[in-house]
């Protein structure tokens, strides 16, 4: 199909410049299906840069883009168009797991191929597209490239010039190999400094009303994660450059210091990672958003019928705090998990660190994945879970892993697990990338699901790999055992920040709740400084296909052994979507939104410190009554208030949130009279 709403204007600019000739640019226009956004791409002598609208308004100003590899820099000097490719894309493609089940995938999408004269001359490919709710780029070239078969990309051009000094929040890491968690703090982009390196998302507002974009990157293969980091450091240098993570195998005394990733180039063309450009009426509307699966590349997974999203009963965090005569590492505390397992409907245990020999956070080569310590008896457990309808999952760490790959997974197999928890990776250069879709590759290979921790910001994972069922980078409920930064106020800004790119492995279910001034970090059975009703709403509000019930057995049963206000809320609700809607809220201060599961609608509310009221329209539910049940904060913060109400799309609900509090709604039809015989 051609691209009708895309353009081409040729543009002859005159210029009488001494001793030089004509300068001539060409401005290449890419729109989205409905017409709001443009993405544009001008090439001249000067090189090649891009800019991004809405509506009419730049959001990124006119910005250079480019390569510079030990073969040459493309996108530098003069520049001719070879040609345009251009197609429209209007096509629907589930997710196996995630917050919408059928996604729309409608977009416009131009190929430019561009030709670079000079000592060398080079060929390559600058790719645009418009999405109704963003537009992103890369760059593709082939061995035929005039950059020959062996090629080492040391720096990427690509840049975010701003149009505007935004007020954005953003996670400063400061450096490449980390675990990639922290708080997204509010700052002007002018507050940005060369030093500073982000993660991904840079979530800002544009001042036009609500108006929200992010940055982010998707599609990465075979080439490193970014980072962001500010150009130069005048009053002028408002934006940031894409800082790739360099190599671990630089050599200091090599000529070009700094590689970030190494190609072998074919026939086939290499394409870089997409960077992309979020943008929505609102900020929910990135939370809503699925451009980022939809920027990634298509299942390699042809059946997933045994990708079987679900809860676990958890060991780590609340220190093995279970009933059993020795709890710890041992066969006799994880039949207690799994007993409670059963009791509560969670489809999964987790079996976190210390269950192997030589098992340590750290690499070991004497480590061994295939053989279980003498107190941890597998067989006998996975057996024992079998008969009770419950799965099993283990931790490993990511070199342990790495070191005995095939055995160990061929051994998980063997031993009927379901998954594995692959921790403290801690990197995002070229060959944790390619370490990350080796594993994905040959867990699919044995039908094991995977959990990434010490992972970097999601890329588009849940489409190309869906055995990928959650990651961490992102500093959740873990921190409450030794900080106090899990705050309502960060809790309530994940969801229009990192949890935009993908799920969170945020391992929420902490029922032992005191006031933020009450609040004293510990390592057992810990606190969190937020209510009953904003735990329970956690369950509707933050992404995770493969979720947590965090605390240990005791916390969600009464003294009388009857469960817990929300427990069983926690343990029922589904983790993998039809539907997802944000409702109301802003960063940093609470959110509503509304998730469909078949003809049941959950929804979750959060708030910051601040108390607050919420209305929450009904106008998404179908025509028809519906049941709604309520838990509300109640008279403490470890008690919730339960009400029921019968509702239709014509009403709203009013739900009263506690400071650091929350509540969670079902919606389900009423039942329809039976037909008389």
């Amino acid at each position: 199909m051609s691209l009708s709403i895309a353009r081409v204007s040729l543009i002859a600019l005159a210029a009488s410049l001494a001793g030089a000739g004509a300068v001539q640019a060409a401005t290449k226009t890419v729109s989205s299906p409905d017409g709001r956004i443009q993405i544009s791409v001008e090439h001249g002598d000067g090189g090649v840069t891009y800019s991004v609208s809405r509506d009419g308004k730049a959001i990124i100003s006119p910005s250079p883009l480019g390569l510079r590899t030990d073969k040459g820099a493309l996108g530098q000097g003069p520049q001719t168009l070879k040609s345009a490719a251009d197609r429209s894309v209007n096509e629907t493609f589930q997710l196996v797991v995630g917050k919408t089940k059928d996604v729309a995938d409608r977009y416009n999408e131009s190929t430019l191929t561009f030709a670079q004269g000079g000592a060398t001359p080079l060929t390559y490919s600058v790719i645009v597209r418009a999405y109704d709710s963003g537009a992103a780029v890369r760059y593709a070239f082939d061995a035929k490239s005039g950059l020959g078969t062996d090629v080492a990309v040391t720096e990427e051009a690509t840049r975010y010039m701003f149009a505007a000094d935004y007020d954005c929040w953003g996670l400063n890491l400061g450096r490449f190999n980390t675990s990639h968690e922290g708080e997204f703090d509010k700052l002007k982009t002018s507050q940005i400094r060369p030093h500073n390196l982000f993660d991904y998302p840079l979530v800002c507002k544009t001042g036009e009303g609500t108006t929200t974009f992010a940055l982010a990157e998707a599609d990465v293969e075979h080439y490193p994660a970014s980072l962001l980091s500010r150009i130069g450091g005048g009053d002028n240098d408002r934006g940031v450059q894409v800082i790739a993570s360099p190599r671990l195998d630089n050599d200091p005394g090599a000529r070009q210091r700094f590689i970030a990733a190494k190609l072998t180039l074919t026939d086939t063309a290499f394409q870089t990672p997409w960077r992309v450009v979020m943008i929505g009426d609102t900020p929910g509307a990135l939370t809503a958003s699925t451009l980022i699966p939809q920027l990634a590349a298509p299942s390699r997974i042809k059946d997933t019928s045994w990708i079987k999203p679900g809860k676990a009963a958890w060991d780590w965090w609340n220190g093995w705090s279970v009933s059993a005569p020795n709890p710890g590492v041992n066969t006799d505390s994880y039949k207690a998990y799994i007993d409670f397992a059963k009791e509560a409907g969670l489809e999964y245990i987790l079996i976190d660190e210390g269950w192997s020999v030589g098992s340590s956070t750290e690499a070991n080569p004497n480590a061994d994945l295939t053989r279980s310590k003498p107190e941890m008896d597998m067989p006998a457990i996975v057996k024992y879970a079998k008969e009770r309808g419950v799965g099993v999952w283990v931790w490993a760490q990511w070199q342990q892993l790495d070191q005995q790959m095939d055995a160990a997974l061929d051994q998980f197999q063997a031993w009927g697990l379901k998954g594995v928890k692959v921790d403290f990776m801690d990197r995002s250069d070229q060959d944790i990338v390619d370490y990350y879709h080796k594993l994905l590759s040959k867990s699919a290979d044995r039908k094991l699901m995977i959990d990434l921790h010490g992972a970097f910001a999601p890329t588009g994972l849940n489409r190309t790999w869906p055995n990928y069922m959650t990651q961490e980078g992102v500093m959740g409920a873990e921190y409450n055992k030794w900080s106090k930064r899990v705050t309502a106020t960060h809790n309530v800004t994940l969801p229009y920040t990192r949890m935009i790119l993908g799920p969170i492995d945020y391992t929420p279910g902490g029922f032992r709740s005191v006031k933020p001034q009450d609040f004293s970090p510990r390592n057992k059975d810990p606190f969190v400084q937020t209510t009953r009703g904003q735990a329970v709403a956690m369950y509707v509000v933050y992404d995770s296909p493969f979720n947590m019930l965090a605390d240990g057995p005791g916390a969600y049963k009464k003294a009388d052994g009857s469960w817990a206000d929300g427990a069983q809320f926690i343990a029922r609700t589904p983790v993998t979507w039809d539907e997802t809607r944000v409702l109301s809220g802003d960063i940093g201060q609470s959110i509503v939104m509304a998730r469909r599961s078949g003809d049941t609608w959950y929804v979750g509310a959060m708030t910051n410190e601040e108390g607050r009221t919420v209305t929450v329209p009904l106008s998404f539910l179908k025509t028809g009554s519906y049941k709604a049940s309520l838990l509300q904060d109640g008279a403490d913060v470890n008690s919730l208030t339960v009400s029921e109400e019968t509702v239709d799309s014509t009403k709203t609900l009013t739900l009263t949130l506690a400071p650091s509090g929350g509540a969670a709604v079902t919606l389900t039809p009423a039942a329809k009279p039976k037909k008389r015989k």
